[in-house]
């Protein structure tokens, strides 16, 4: 069962890498882009939110949904899609988390941080914007990129909400409850 138990408290019921998590929460949204070349872009004089500087996916052919512990799926993604933006891992200014509130996804996405990133994944600030929108299934990827894009704008990471209890299997900086300002130039999303 993915789905959290905690239908009597909705607003605290997501809680992605908190000890007490069980499931996610289902939700509703979308999210829509206009993407256009940068130049062409720079050239009318559009506002210009963010740049798509690399992209990857991988499939790990062993489960839809079945993660493995070690995250070695999601870190080659992850240093693919470093690679083709010509980022290294310590340029990473924050990490928006896919962060559904399962514990096999939540220590999957740990472990991953830690094999791309390095030592550098304890340093960077990482936050799932799920535990205040829920998890909209296939539109998440957009609303979390919207949510990048915005945090780029302003300069502002998200907070985790719900996170009281730190789980020790995830032991990164996941912005427990209050956002926090910050610049932003690189920004990974893993949703």
């Amino acid at each position: 069962k993915a789905t959290t138990t905690r239908n009597d408290d909705p607003e605290h019921a997501s809680r992605p890498f908190d000890g007490s998590r069980n499931g996610f929460v289902l939700a509703e949204g979308a999210a829509m882009f206009v993407l256009e070349e940068y130049e062409s872009a720079r050239a009318r004089g559009a506002h210009i939110y963010a740049e798509i500087t690399g992209y990857a996916t991988r499939s790990n052919a062993y489960h839809m949904t079945g993660l493995k512990k070690d995250g070695r799926e999601m870190a080659e993604a992850i240093r693919v899609a470093l690679g083709q933006a010509r980022a290294d891992a310590t340029s990473v200014d924050y990490v928006n988390a896919h962060g559904t509130g399962t514990k096999q996804n939540d220590r999957h996405e740990t472990a991953a941080f830690k094999r791309s990133l390095g030592q550098h994944a304890y340093d960077v600030p990482v936050s799932s914007i799920k535990s205040m929108v829920g998890h909209s299934l296939g539109a998440i990827g957009s609303i979390e990129i919207a949510a990048c894009a915005l945090a780029i704008e302003h300069g502002v990471v998200p907070p985790t909400a719900n996170l009281h209890t730190a789980d020790p299997e995830c032991d990164l900086d996941y912005v427990p409850l209050t956002a926090r300002e910050r610049r932003l130039d690189t920004v990974l999303t893993v949703g």
